[in-house]
C-alpha cells in the first residue's frame, strides 16, 4: 500500500481524498493557487505546496510544478480526482516517466477511449450496441452521404475532447455544410484534431450511467446504474440511483454491456459507461469515462463501498474482495449539487464570503464540500460547492428527505440553486421518474411563462 499520495485537485473532491487516505492511513500532499491558500484542502493534508497563480492553468493544470512536488516529497502515488488532470493521457504518461502510481487508468487506456470514434468501434466489435451513426468522415461529400443514410435529425460530433464543444445538431441537409464545417472548426481549435463522426439524433433519452470497478487481474464489478438525466447545458444538477425508469431486464443487460466494455479494453480502476436510454427502453453506449465521476457518492451511500478508496486499493496492487452476486442496493439514494450561481438572472456564477453555513444532518444525510463559514469563495473555478446526497428505504421516502435536508441547508453570503433544487425535486416529471434530459429546457421555460 502507498505511505503517501499526492491529490492533484481542488475543492470538495480533494477534500474527500484526503479524508480517504486518512482512514487508510495514508498521509497526504495538497497542491493549491495563490487563491486557493485558504482553502480546506489545503489545511487538511499533511502537507500543502502552492504551484502557481489563481487560473488553472498556472497551476491545477501546471504538469511540471506538480510532478515536482510529487517527486520531491517523495509521493508514491497521484489522485487526480475529476476534471483537470484526471483524463489528461499526457500527465498520465509523465506519471509513469516518473515512475509515480497515477490512480486511474493508464495513458494509453485514455487515450483510447478519449478518442471517442475508435471508442464506438471498440464497443461495436465487443457487442455492446452504440448509438446508429458512422465513423470519422473524410470529407464534406462523404458525410453528407452519411447523413441521408443515417437521417435527420443527427448529430455531428468531435472525434476528441468533450465538454459539448464540436457538436452540433442538424435537422436537415439545408444546416449540414455549415454545420459540419463549423463543428470541425471548433474541434480543431479546441482539441487540436477536427476530425468529426455523425450518429442519429435520439430524442427523447434517458441518461443512465454504470459504475465500474476493475481490478489489475481482469475482475471486473458492476456497482449498478445512476440516472442523470437532469441536466442544464449538459451539466448534471441531480443524480440519483437506481434509476426509476428501469426495470431489472435492462439493468442486467446495461450491466452486462458495461462488463463487455470494461473487459474489451483490459480496463483497470474505477470508470464508468454512459448509456442513452430511448422511449422504447433500447440502450445505447454513449461514452465511457476513465475517472472518478462528480456523483460516485450516490453508489457509495446504495452499496456501502467506499469508491476512492477502492481506487486507491486497485492502483496498489489490491484484488478486488467481491464477486458481483455480492454485490447489493440498500434503498435509494439522490445528489442535488450545490453551485454558487443565481438561477433567476441566467445562472450567473457568484462569488463571496461565506457568512453564515448551517449543514444538514440526520441519518444517511451526507454533504460533500470544502466550504466553512467565512471562507470566500474565488471567481477562478467551477461553481460547484457541493454535493448533498441522501439515502432512504424508498425513493418517495428519499425525495422527502432530500426537501428537508435542502430546507434545512443555510448557506448566505452568495447565490446559490438551493431553492431550484426544491423545485425540480417537486415538479410532477420528477416525482413520476419520466423526465428525460430535455427536462430543464421545459421546466425552465414553463417558470418563465409562470411569471408573466
Amino acid at each position: 500500500m502507498f505511505s503517501k499520495i499526492l491529490i492533484a485537485n481542488r475543492g470538495e473532491i480533494a477534500v474527500r481524498i484526503i479524508r480517504a487516505c486518512r482512514e487508510m492511513g495514508i498521509s497526504t500532499v495538497a497542491i493549491y493557487s495563490e487563491a486557493d491558500k485558504d482553502a480546506l484542502h489545503v489545511e487538511l493534508a499533511d502537507e500543502s505546496y502552492c504551484v502557481g497563480g489563481p487560473l488553472v492553468t498556472d497551476s491545477y493544470l501546471n504538469m511540471a510544478a506538480i510532478l515536482t512536488v510529487a517527486i520531491e516529497t517523495g509521493a508514491q502515488a497521484i489522485h487526480p480526482g475529476y476534471g483537470l488532470l484526471s483524463e489528461n493521457a499526457k500527465f498520465v504518461s509523465l506519471c509513469e516517466q516518473c515512475n509515480i502510481e497515477f490512480i486511474g487508468p493508464s495513458s494509453r487506456m485514455i487515450s483510447l477511449l478519449g478518442d471517442k470514434d475508435m471508442a464506438r468501434k471498440t464497443m461495436r466489435n465487443a457487442g455492446v450496441p452504440v448509438t446508429p451513426g458512422c465513423d470519422v468522415c473524410e470529407s464534406l461529400e462523404q458525410a453528407r452521404e452519411e447523413a441521408e443514410r443515417i437521417g435527420f435529425p443527427l448529430l455531428i460530433k468531435a472525434r476528441s475532447g468533450g465538454g459539448g464543444r464540436g457538436i452540433r445538431r442538424v435537422d436537415s441537409m439545408d444546416e449540414f455544410d455549415n454545420a459540419y464545417n463549423s463543428a470541425q472548426s471548433e474541434a480543431a481549435s479546441a482539441f487540436g484534431d477536427g476530425a468529426v463522426y455523425i450518429e442519429k439524433f435520439l430524442h427523447p433519452v434517458k441518461h443512465i450511467e454504470m459504475q465500474i470497478l476493475c481490478d489489475k487481474y481482469g475482475n471486473v464489478l458492476c456497482l449498478g446504474e445512476r440516472e442523470c438525466s437532469v441536466q442544464r447545458k449538459n451539466q448534471k444538477l441531480i443524480e440519483e440511483s437506481p434509476s426509476p425508469a428501469i426495470t431489472d431486464e435492462i439493468r442486467k443487460g446495461m450491466m452486462e454491456a458495461s462488463v463487455k466494455a470494461a473487459k474489451a479494453v483490459d480496463y483497470v480502476n474505477a470508470g464508468t459507461v454512459e448509456f442513452l436510454l430511448d422511449k422504447d427502453n433500447n440502450f445505447y453506449f454513449m461514452e465511457m469515462n476513465t475517472r472518478l465521476q462528480v456523483e460516485h457518492g450516490v453508489t457509495e451511500m446504495v452499496t456501502g463501498m467506499d469508491i476512492v478508496q477502492w481506487q486507491i486499493r486497485i492502483a496498489a496492487g489490491a484484488e478486488l474482495n467481491k464477486k458481483q452476486s455480492e454485490v447489493f442496493i440498500h434503498g435509494h439514494a439522490i445528489e442535488c449539487r450545490i453551485n454558487a450561481e443565481n438561477p433567476d438572472e441566467n445562472y450567473r456564477p457568484s462569488c463571496g464570503t461565506i457568512q453564515r453555513l448551517h449543514v444538514p444532518g440526520g441519518s444517511f444525510v451526507r454533504f460533500d464540500t470544502a466550504i466553512y463559514q467565512d471562507y470566500t469563495i474565488p471567481p477562478f473555478y467551477d461553481s460547484m460547492v457541493g454535493k448533498l446526497i441522501v439515502q432512504a428505504r424508498t425513493r418517495e421516502h428519499a425525495i422527502r428527505k432530500m426537501k428537508m435536508a435542502l430546507s434545512e441547508l443555510n448557506v448566505i453570503g452568495i447565490d446559490h440553486n438551493r431553492d431550484l433544487q426544491i423545485e425540480i425535486l417537486s415538479d410532477p416529471r420528477f416525482l413520476d421518474g419520466s423526465y428525460t434530459t430535455d427536462f430543464m429546457i421545459d421546466f425552465e421555460e414553463k417558470k418563465k411563462a409562470r411569471k408573466k
